[in-house]
């Protein structure tokens, strides 16, 4: 038996090492599509969508503004899943669900 003790570790270390373990990374960067949403899909449709929330199995809930935005935005999906997708690494959004509702 050896009577070294062993070296503290760094909280960050601890931190990063249960989420990739808890897959919670993967999920945390699937998030950041909601802050990087104006960039992604540009000023237009960001002007009359809202990102609200993604869902495990990849589906991105967006509030809209009017129901014509919601059928072009329909229309306009695989175009906005390539957007979506192009980062490297990310868990890829594989539908998104259109919700006629409140914008803020």
């Amino acid at each position: 038996m050896s009577d070294r003790k062993k070296k503290p570790e760094a909280i960050g270390n601890i931190v990063a090492s249960w989420l990739g373990d808890s897959g919670l990374a993967q999920r945390i960067e699937q998030a950041g599509i909601i802050p990087e949403w104006p960039q992604l899909v540009g000023p237009q449709i960001a002007t009359v969508t809202q990102p609200q929330s993604i869902t495990a199995n990849g589906t991105l809930f967006v509030h809209v503004t009017t129901n014509a935005w919601m059928n072009e935005l329909s229309l306009l999906e695989p175009e906005l899943l390539r957007s979506l997708n192009a980062k490297a690494g990310r868990v890829p959004i594989r539908r998104i669900r259109w919700l006629l509702g409140r914008h803020s």
